[in-house]
């Protein structure tokens, strides 16, 4: 079953945001994600509130290889540029 990671992004260092961005599409495609969304220009929110002014929707095979791209090595240390240049709020939710 499809696995989907949704993300709220606010980039407080867009320098520092070049380097997570540069290094993540390799360790990414090794588990097989697949970017749905992605937002740099505001977004609409419809209904409640929206934290954040970013959206990524990104999309893995199923749960296990969310879970193995979120734990590789590799990209736990580039998510720490990441949390370093950007405040995030993530889910993983399985796909119907």
């Amino acid at each position: 079953m499809t696995a989907y990671f949704i993300a709220q992004i606010e980039v407080d260092d867009p320098e520092g945001y070049q380097d997570y961005l540069a290094g993540f599409m390799p360790i990414f495609e090794r588990h097989g994600g697949q970017l749905l969304a992605t937002s740099g220009k505001p977004i609409e929110v419809i209904e409640g509130t929206w934290d954040l002014s970013r959206v990524v929707l990104m999309a893995f095979p199923d749960l296990a290889s969310a879970h193995a791209w979120k734990d590789d090595p590799d990209y736990v240390a580039l998510a720490k540029i990441r949390q370093r240049t950007a405040r995030t709020n993530m889910i993983l939710v399985e796909g119907i």
